[in-house]
C-alpha cells in the first residue's frame, strides 16, 4: 500500500512570520510616536539653560541669570515698513531657515520708519540682538516694545522686526 499525500486541509503553513492585526499595529505605532515625542521634549539638546549667580558685596545682593536663547522657542514677527513688495517675506524665510519660530510676514502699522527697528518683549532682549545680527541690522535698532502697537496681533510675539529702507538695500 502506498501512502497517500496529506490532504491540503491538513497541511500546515510555515508560521515563522507573525502579523498582528491592524488595531494592534495602530496602538503600537501610537505608543512609539508618543514615546519619541516625550523623549525629545524631555531631553532636547537645544533646551534653554539657566545658571544663576549670586554675589554679595557691601550688603548688596546682585543676581544674574544668563539664558541660552532657543531659536525655536522665540516667536518672531517680521513686518514690512517699506513700499518694497515681498520684503518681509524674504526676511521671514531667512529667519525660518535659521530655526526661529517665525510668524507669517505682515505689514507694519502706521508710517514708514526711517530705518529698521527691532522690538522685544520682557526677557527677549538677547533674542532680539541675535535676530538683528542675523539680518545684519545694527544692535542700536534693538529696543523694548514698551506697550507700543507696531503690528496687528502682537500680543504673543517675542521679537518684532519692522523693516525699514536700510533692509531693502541688502
Amino acid at each position: 500500500m502506498s501512502e497517500s499525500p496529506t490532504p491540503s486541509r491538513e497541511r500546515r503553513t510555515n508560521s515563522a512570520h507573525f502579523q498582528p492585526s491592524a488595531p494592534v499595529m495602530l496602538v503600537l505605532v501610537a505608543l512609539l510616536v508618543v514615546g519619541a515625542y516625550a523623549m525629545l521634549r524631555a531631553h532636547s539638546p537645544a533646551s534653554a539653560t539657566s545658571n544663576t549667580t549670586t554675589s554679595v558685596s557691601a550688603g548688596a545682593t546682585t543676581t544674574t541669570s544668563p539664558r541660552t536663547v532657543v531659536k525655536s522657542q522665540v516667536r518672531v514677527q517680521v513686518a514690512n515698513g517699506t513700499l518694497v513688495t515681498g520684503l518681509a517675506g524674504t526676511y521671514t524665510h531667512q529667519l525660518l531657515t535659521e530655526g526661529w519660530d517665525v510668524l507669517p510676514a505682515t505689514n507694519a502699522l502706521g508710517g514708514h520708519p526711517a530705518a529698521t527697528e527691532i522690538f522685544y518683549t520682557p526677557g527677549f532682549k538677547k533674542a532680539a540682538q541675535m535676530v538683528a545680527s542675523s539680518i545684519q541690522i545694527s544692535p542700536s535698532a534693538v529696543q523694548a516694545l514698551s506697550g507700543q502697537n507696531v503690528v496687528a496681533g502682537e500680543n504673543s510675539d517675542d521679537v518684532i522686526v519692522i523693516l525699514g529702507p536700510d533692509a531693502a538695500t541688502k
